[in-house]
């Protein structure tokens, strides 16, 4: 009996080491693709240490890029009506069922003062959309189209650079979940495929089946907020960190349903450069 509290830490012990060897490659090394495949470590952002507190200078006559800027959603809310009428609608916490492919990468735009001394960032390109399906405690799944295209955002007004304490808002557009192309189970699509359901021609024009026939795969203009803050700055390399949430609106199914709405929280990195 002696012998088990004995042979007990033994295994605690060597587990322990284990767990610690098995954590991942050490980080001053640089990885392989043998090192990232299947991980899920390519759907991560770059981080800054905890120490990075420093402040970018900008000229305001300067003209200055914000690239590599990186989106890693890390927790997802859909917004739910109540079944009480009494109480107001509020955001459920979801679970994500996308795997590795759910991070915003290499998106790059303009960064400028306007005439209130705000910073305003333009995007204009990049990895700006990714599809994710997000699953609801009650087994419903939400898909949505994750993206900052066309996104404007600006600080508040009064700066003269970077700092820990500079917050970017802003809004983007939401394109369609779907492409034109994509075909129903009914094979109904916008640019292909049925203008009805083939078992019901009489009833096409009927309105319990419009929103099913009529297909719609428009961009929603400005439906989609953010707020970008930041939380880590070093300003030698010109990086900066933080934390984000945007709120937007989930996929259609072509118009066929109503939107819900969706937040998205986690975090971001990206880089100010000179645009010259």
């Amino acid at each position: 009996m002696r012998y088990r509290a004995l042979i007990a830490a033994l295994l605690a012990v060597c587990l322990s080491f284990l767990t610690a060897c098995s954590e991942g490659p050490n980080s001053d090394k640089p990885l392989t693709y043998e090192d990232i495949v299947n991980t899920g470590l390519a759907n991560n952002c770059p981080e800054l240490p905890e120490t990075a507190r420093g402040s970018i200078a900008l000229d305001q006559e300067g003209s200055y890029i914000l690239t590599d800027l990186c989106l890693q959603p890390t927790t997802y809310f859909v917004k739910e009506e109540p079944t009480n009428k009494r109480q107001e609608a509020e955001f459920v916490p979801g679970k994500s069922l996308t795997r590795y492919t759910s991070s915003l990468d290499q998106v790059t735009g303009d960064l400028s003062f306007d005439e209130n001394n705000s910073l305003t960032f333009n995007e204009k390109y990049g990895i700006d959309f990714q599809p994710i399906t997000v699953l609801l405690p009650g087994g419903e799944e939400v898909p949505f189209l994750f993206t900052v295209k066309g996104l404007t955002a600006s600080s508040q007004p009064g700066v003269s650079g970077i700092n820990t304490s500079t917050d970017f808002e802003g809004i983007y557009n939401v394109p369609s979940y779907r492409g034109s192309s994509f075909l129903d189970p009914k094979g109904r699509g916008v640019s292909a495929g049925y203008d009805n359901a083939v078992a019901l021609p009489s009833l096409a024009d009927d309105e319990e089946f419009v929103k099913a026939n009529v297909k719609e795969a428009d961009t929603r203009e400005k439906a989609g907020q953010i707020s970008l803050k930041i939380s880590k700055v070093d300003g030698e390399t010109g990086e900066i960190a933080g934390i984000f949430e945007a709120i937007q609106p989930s996929d259609t199914d072509l118009g066929a349903k109503e939107a819900v709405e969706v937040k998205v929280r986690g975090t971001f990195y990206g880089r100010v450069d000179s645009a010259s």
